[in-house]
């Protein structure tokens, strides 16, 4: 049996994790929950030290769990990648953002593996987490491993994995998520998939490639992206023929077999399902082809939180009030409800295009106390109150938060835009516009 195998069976082998977010940190908590010494990798000094300390700052990690494997020195941080020299296996989980110009920003995933080259031993295993474009780990990690000397599938075994995390999800976490394994090389896969095995209580679902484990986590992605597109395009339809989409949508939803409900809403969120398509449609080019589908329902997604502030000024108008100059609260900035995520939040951008024309814009979010866009740090308001809402011209609901008393805000709001049909339970409802 291959030796790297052996200590993933007997839990003798050390479990490294580059990147401590909201993919990295759970990820690495678990390796050290299943009983592996593990080290976390992170530039960010402030990460590293609250990690140390046992203090958590990720949502899906259970602060006694982090305090206790940290006591027991299970788990410890670091920014020193000369440590990798003691791991047996690395998994690379950092940010794959788009650039300024909607491409792949793959520097993360560079600088990672940059990193890690001085320190690669033989028989080591490295698994790329961060989700990509087909043909990264093949065509961009191998060859910057391979600096190290160490040939790969030879000298050390290396494999796509794509993260699998849902933020906020109550049933689903990364410890019960099945995951998908790819390697470069038949090993490969059998020595990431059984590192898996050892960690996670769920199945592990092997691929022939990495570029398959690639492809099929934009799959997951786009499949979301364009069906949430088609819904929106029906629902700026449904407005203007005035039918409610959110009751036609429960009623096809009835059907026992062949559909699946998808809600619309202010835009997309979240660090992969807006991005995906991107990393799609950018590699498809270098092919000469055209993702015809998927760029429709981008550019659906993409104009939502446009067509919100569009309609915005619409139901101020109704009320005679001009949107230059009115104060507009904004219920929820996170991107979606009850966590407190705001990557890629429609809900920022639907402030933003209110901002360009010349609305006052405050927020509330039970979750998101401030944010930073751009380099400006925005601060919400400490809590709702009445005279809070009573104040605003136009009340905005961009997430469905579970804590907000939506009673209340309609008791004391002037007009609500509600985006998300948060407010479906209030039976009176000559103030409410839905999306």
């Amino acid at each position: 049996m291959n030796n790297l195998k052996q200590k993933l069976l007997s839990k003798t082998a050390i479990l490294g994790v580059v990147g401590l977010g909201y993919v990295g940190l759970p990820l690495a908590v678990e390796k050290a929950k299943a009983g592996f010494k593990t080290i976390g990798f992170d530039v960010q000094e402030s990460k590293v030290e609250m990690v140390n300390a046992g203090k958590n700052y990720i949502g899906d990690v259970v602060n006694e769990d982090l305090e206790e494997i940290v006591k027991s020195g299970l788990l410890s941080a670091t920014t020193d990648f000369a440590q990798v020299a003691s791991a047996d296996c690395v998994c690379i989980a950092v940010p794959t953002p788009l650039d300024a110009y909607q491409q792949p920003d793959i520097s993360y995933v560079k600088a990672s593996a940059e990193s890690i080259v001085p320190y690669m031993h033989k028989d080591m295993l490295i698994v790329l987490e961060s989700t990509t474009y087909p043909g990264t780990t093949e065509e961009l990690l191998k060859p910057i491993l391979e600096k190290s000397g160490l040939k790969c599938g030879v000298d050390f075994h290396l494999a796509f994995s794509p993260e699998r995390v849902d933020p906020g999800n109550l049933i689903y976490k990364t410890k019960n998520t099945p995951k998908v394994v790819g390697g470069i090389t038949p090993e490969c896969t059998d020595v990431a998939a059984a590192m898996y095995e050892a960690i996670l209580e769920a199945p592990i679902h092997r691929v022939s490639s990495p570029a398959i484990a690639e492809m099929e986590k934009i799959l997951e992605n786009t499949y979301r992206n364009v069906n949430i597109g088609l819904i929106n395009e029906l629902a700026i339809l449904c407005n203007r023929m005035g039918i409610n989409i959110w009751e036609v949508v429960d009623a096809a939803k009835s059907k026992p077999y062949g559909f699946q409900a998808f809600y619309p809403g202010p835009g997309l969120g979240g660090h992969c399902i807006p991005l995906d398509p991107y990393y799609l449609s950018w590699k498809a080019r270098e092919y000469g082809f055209h993702t015809s589908m998927i760029e429709s329902s981008m550019m659906v997604n993409d104009r939502m939180p446009e067509y919100c502030a569009e309609r915005s000024s619409k139901i101020l108008n109704r009320f005679k009030k001009a949107m230059n100059g009115a104060r507009i609260l904004i219920l929820g900035v996170a991107y979606k409800q009850d966590i407190d995520d705001y990557r890629e939040s429609p809900a920022i951008r639907v402030i933003e295009e209110l901002e360009k024309e010349g609305a006052e814009v405050v927020y509330y979010d039970p979750f998101v106390s401030e944010y930073s866009e751009h380099g400006v740090v925005k601060k919400g308001e400490p809590e709702l109150t009445a005279e809070l809402i009573e104040s605003a011209d136009l009340v905005i609901v961009t997430t469905a938060h579970t804590n907000v008393d939506y009673n209340f805000v309609h008791k004391h709001a002037k007009v609500i835009f509600d985006t998300k049909n948060a407010m479906k339970q209030v039976v009176v409802r000559v103030n409410i516009e839905l999306l």
